[in-house]
């Protein structure tokens, strides 16, 4: 049994303009299909007998190259539905050849795992993950009715091609960057390992279509800076809230959802006899142990009686994630700061000036931080490193200078 693929010139359908369609006929076993390949020509251009575009023109070129994508198409839909061993029709490798298969398709799945997040919201996962979740599946239909003018693909459909058609579809049609974009992969991903633990598809396009992450610039506070913020005396109460707030994510390297939550239930007495914050980060579900230092803890002395802490239940006067990086910024131009404050810049200020750059240890600070995996704290060691050099800079003029001391002349 084999395939054969031909093509023809519809003069029977020709548009206003007087030009034809071309249509591809594949036959098997005496059973044939016909479908449109899109290509438009006058008659006087298709030559009959060797079933292409005549002419050397550029145009020619393309369209004869067209074509002949299309029969490889074809032939190679033939050969993955025969390696498979199982009885198929031309029915098969139509439908395959326009996408429409039995098989479970991508957003099937990307939708059970969806349902799965919704059902574990605030025990594995974060409002802010289905949230995540839910974008990629939007930015998939999209991209898919406007590549394919479907609502689905086949898993098996989704090749090397398809992700850099989607990787660029991001980074053009919403102009992304690629760390962003990395988010949007990597739901993907997952969506098809769910395949394969499924038994749906046998390997993961993944595997060969990396994507690459970018190195990220991570602002933090010297120590000059933070004092500046912390002694600066603000009129508005309002400000001086949102100041206090963010000094305290300064000196606890809380991010903005466990500063949002944190209530007298997560402070706790150590076994150093001081008060400890111990709460679960919303992103990761990982456990933060973090000291509570002198700097955080006025602050929290501070709003013990604060009208809206003790009507919330919490122990700070937190806005929402987006008024408090509006109200951050106008706090940096009151206080003369140049860089751009935001919640972020809190935790990444405590990682290096307050911690790593004071000498605790890399693996203290990513276990105070929450983090998952050491390599990500190690980012912060890399900005310290400057610090360091820096600082032996200095050392090696001193020993320089003694050493010119005790020159004899």
């Amino acid at each position: 049994m084999r395939v054969t693929v031909n093509f023809s010139l519809k003069k029977t359908k020709s548009r206003a303009d007087g030009k034809c369609p071309v249509y591809v006929r594949c036959t098997m076993n005496n059973q044939r299909f016909e479908l449109s390949t899109s290509i438009f020509i006058c008659p006087e251009s298709w030559d009959d007998e060797r079933q292409q575009v005549v002419g050397r023109s550029e145009e020619s070129k393309i369209l004869n190259n067209r074509l002949n994508k299309i029969r490889n198409r074809v032939q190679e839909v033939y050969s993955q539905l025969e390696s498979k061993g199982e009885p198929f029709s031309t029915l098969n490798v139509k439908d395959k050849l326009l996408g429409i298969s039995n098989e479970k398709g991508l957003l099937e799945i990307l939708d059970g795992i969806i349902k799965g997040i919704e059902a574990r919201v605030g025990n594995d996962y974060s409002e802010g993950t289905l949230k995540h979740y839910k974008t990629t599946r939007e930015r998939l239909i999209e991209f898919l009715r406007k590549k394919f003018g479907r609502n689905d693909i086949g898993l098996s459909l989704v090749d090397y091609s398809f992700l850099n058609s989607f990787d660029i579809y991001l980074k053009t049609e919403y102009q992304l960057k690629p760390n962003t974009a990395l988010t949007y992969h990597k739901h993907l991903k997952k969506t098809l390992n769910t395949g394969i633990a499924m038994n749906l598809i046998s390997n993961n396009t993944y595997n060969s279509f990396k994507v690459s992450r970018n190195e990220t610039h991570r602002d933090y506070l010297t120590i000059q800076e933070l004092e500046q913020i912390r002694n600066k005396e603000i009129c508005t109460l309002r400000m001086e809230t949102i100041r206090d707030i963010f000094i305290f994510a300064c000196y606890t390297g809380l991010g903005y959802a466990e500063l949002k939550k944190l209530n007298s239930t997560h402070i706790h007495q150590g076994n150093d006899s001081g008060k400890w914050i111990i709460i679960d980060r919303t992103k990761t579900d990982i456990r933060c142990r973090v000291p509570l230092l002198p700097q955080a803890k006025a602050i929290l002395q501070k709003y013990e009686n604060f009208p809206i802490t003790q009507n919330r239940g919490k122990l700070l006067p937190v806005h929402s994630n987006q008024k408090m990086n509006e109200y951050l910024k106008e706090l940096a131009g009151i206080c003369g700061i140049n860089k751009n404050l935001s919640m972020h810049v809190a935790r990444h200020t405590f990682a290096t000036t307050v911690t790593l750059t004071n000498g605790v240890p890399i693996e203290t600070v990513s276990k105070m931080l929450g983090h998952t995996s050491l390599k990500t704290t190690q980012i912060y060691a890399r900005i310290v490193d400057s610090k360091i050099s820096a600082d032996m800079k200095k050392l090696n003029a001193i020993l320089n200078e003694k050493k010119e001391d005790n020159v004899l002349i």
